[in-house]
């Protein structure tokens, strides 16, 4: 310690030890509860809402019946099922209802792999990877609109209001693997605020500094107003950050409960490390061609969303706990949100993101990286099977598919199921917190021992981990 910080420290006397234990007693331990098969996460989010149907879920009854009403098909159950209105918070009620007329699949299916499972011919690069994951057919989650997009991160109804994110109870509960880059990284352009905006990556009540820290895929400037002013070197820039601490240490001392002050007093030594790490992290020049071609970076449809899964990889090869990649931003409900035209939409965007996706999985295999890296595919809710208007599909949050792989996860499985036509998850069915569960556990944290007193939670809140998909 330098003697100036030994006696500033000693000037602070008794009440900057009470507020250093205070600081201590709210903060875990940074210890798994259990031994962990997972040391990271990446976790994709396509925005707006994938159509279960036509890609990891096929369901030929939909084109066998094809322009009929359910209710005229031997389905005509589906539409009585109590669940239609069990499950159901409306944002604005009536404004979503069931759509009857089946739409047919715009796409076809092939069985993949060893293990032989359907995946769409939207998504073959990833279908041939599909030995290393294993297809969750049966999530359910209670919002009929895009409020779904922060439900799927926080497990609570937007009505609720804003609730921790599953990368900052990760954050929150694990200790730092580098300590010159951010533990929850943002990548990509989050949700609109009409959805829940940085709600889908804050930290809400447990600390601003547990929120999701938002990087550009640009090495010259991967996060705005990081770099120093011109003409200022490094002991200048040193000695500036050494004076804002000493002040930062005072008012610390005068507001020890204040979250947000501990946060940017923080926040100033990891911008001061992340100047040289982040930058580095984004300079793709050290990688080879055949990596790159790997990740789409040659092919302007794939070379965007490509970048963005190479940084995902090198975010997660240099220590970053949680790296949340998001796709399909068009400043509302989100790209993936096809109410028409959903061949044409779904395709373009299927094709942007399929051999990116399956490159980020074959590398992290490769470099002996998916081992111990959870990959999590995700989305706010499917479409429905019935048709919306002449060649769409609406909201869907009865029944629909997200994947997992790597990190201690199953490969070539497929757990739980939708009925015949794709409505109602009906097998092994899982709330959307039974994803949090599962990466949790798969980190080694039991979600019930992250507690944060005042804080109740709700047992749909914690989730159950999916254990048939562990391997």
């Amino acid at each position: 310690m330098h003697r100036r910080h030994f006696l500033h420290s000693l000037g602070l006397g008794f009440s900057g030890l009470a507020m250093n234990a205070m600081l201590q007693a709210e903060q875990p331990t940074g210890r798994p509860h259990h031994p962990a098969k997972a040391k990271r996460v990446i976790w994709l989010f396509m925005v707006g809402g994938v159509s279960h149907v036509e890609s990891f879920d096929p369901k030929p009854e939909i084109n066998k019946y094809a322009g009929r009403s359910i209710g005229d098909t031997p389905h005509a159950h589906t539409l009585e099922n109590p669940l239609v209105k069990k499950n159901l918070r409306e944002f604005v009620a009536g404004t979503r209802k069931p759509l009857s007329r089946l739409y047919p699949l715009q796409t076809g299916f092939k069985k993949r792999g060893q293990s032989g499972i359907e995946v769409s011919d939207w998504f073959p690069h990833i279908g041939s990877r599909i030995d290393d994951i294993a297809v969750v057919r049966s999530l359910w989650t209670t919002d009929n609109d895009h409020g779904a997009q922060m439900q799927f991160h926080t497990g609570r109804h937007v009505l609720e209001g804003q609730f921790p994110t599953i990368g900052s109870w990760v954050h929150y509960g694990l200790g730092s693997l580098n300590d010159n880059l951010p533990q929850f990284v943002v990548l990509g352009e989050p949700i609109a605020s009409c959805c829940g905006g940085p709600g889908a990556h804050g930290a809400s009540y447990l600390g601003p500094e547990h929120n999701g820290v938002r990087l550009d895929v640009k090495p010259e400037a991967p996060l705005p107003y990081a770099k120093p002013a011109s003409g200022i070197g490094p002991v200048e820039q040193r000695r500036q950050f050494d004076l804002i601490r000493d002040f930062n240490s005072l008012s610390a001392a005068a507001y020890p409960d204040d979250p947000t002050l501990q946060a940017r007093i923080k926040s100033y030594e990891l911008a001061y490390r992340m100047q040289t790490a982040v930058p580095d992290v984004m300079r793709f020049s050290t990688e080879t061609e055949a990596t790159r071609k790997l990740y789409g970076l040659d092919q302007e449809v794939t070379k965007s969303f490509g970048e963005t899964c190479l940084a995902a990889r090198r975010l997660a090869e240099s220590g970053v706990r949680f790296i949340q990649v998001f796709h399909g931003h068009n400043g509302g409900a989100g790209k993936w949100d096809s109410h028409s035209n959903l061949k044409k939409t779904h395709g373009e965007l299927a094709a942007q993101v399929d051999l990116p996706i399956a490159g980020l999985l074959q590398d992290l295999k490769q470099r002996g990286l998916l081992d111990d890296t959870l990959v999590v595919f995700a989305t706010e809710f499917g479409r429905t099977p019935g048709a919306e208007g002449t060649n769409g599909r609406d909201h869907h949050p009865y029944g629909f598919s997200v994947w997992l792989a790597g990190g201690g996860i199953k490969g070539g499985v497929v757990d739980g199921a939708t009925d015949e036509i794709g409505f109602h998850a009906v097998e092994n069915r899982h709330y959307v917190t039974d994803i949090h569960a599962t990466v949790l556990h798969q980190l080694g944290l039991d979600p019930r021992k992250l507690e944060v007193p005042g804080r109740k939670r709700l047992d749909l809140d914690y989730g159950d981990p999916i254990h048939a998909i562990m391997a």
